[in-house]
């Protein structure tokens, strides 16, 4: 069984709106993350971790979508990792495998929840990635290049981020144990030791966290 849990208990504050909300080709961006998921093959049940005080917004987008697959929300906790916490901690008891995903991400394509579904199934943990393209430098303490970075071997993590259940349980408690601040899931897993397979998603798969984004966006949604 392969559970979904979409991360949707942020604020928004840098766009002064709640973004998950805000319209873009005929739904809020937290519809189309949702409706990716709801919609796949692969995805059993959807979680979704949200702010208290969102929660009428979210049962009244449920009867917008009238979801197929089960579904269940989940407060937020006060940080990210606490609110992929409180979202493992609700999945299906039978739940194998697990696909954490910004509910700010609503491109995701298929494609790439499946080809980083069976990267998890071979090696424990997958992440969703772009390679980076763009000339990286290091700037120095007063805003002037200091070198140039090679970029050979970097890649931009977005998400689905999936994981066998075990492995990312364990991983949040060693986060919870050693006092860590995470900003994403791999990273707890570095903390136990478990290597992440690097998947290109093959599409774009912005993240809305500008007005600008939503430009992108509607153009990717309306292909």
């Amino acid at each position: 069984m392969v559970s979904a849990v979409i991360v949707a208990a942020g604020s928004g504050t840098r766009m002064g709106a709640e973004k998950l909300f805000l319209e873009v080709a005929g739904l809020p961006v937290v519809g189309h993350t949702w409706r990716r998921f709801d919609g796949h093959p692969e995805i059993d049940e959807v979680v979704l971790v949200i702010r208290e005080n969102a929660r009428a917004e979210f049962e009244a987008l449920a009867k917008q979508l009238s979801p197929t697959k089960p579904h269940c929300f989940v407060e937020g906790g006060d940080e990210r990792q606490d609110s992929v916490g409180n979202g493992l901690a609700a999945v299906n008891p039978d739940c194998q495998f697990v696909a954490i995903q910004d509910g700010a991400r609503p491109c995701t394509s298929e494609n790439a929840i499946i080809a980083t579904l069976t990267a998890a199934r071979e090696t424990g943990a997958a992440v969703t990635a772009a390679k980076v393209i763009d000339t990286l430098k290091e700037a120095d303490g007063i805003g002037r290049i200091a070198r140039n970075v090679d970029r050979t071997h970097l890649w931009a993590v977005q998400t689905p981020q999936i994981f066998s259940l075990e492995i990312i349980r364990n991983a949040m408690a060693a986060v919870r144990e050693q006092g860590a601040s995470v900003t994403d899931d791999t990273a707890a897993c570095e903390l136990i030791g478990q290597p992440v397979a690097l998947v290109d998603g093959g599409a774009p798969n912005p993240k809305v966290t500008t007005s600008s984004d939503l430009l992108f966006v509607e153009l990717l949604l309306r292909q």
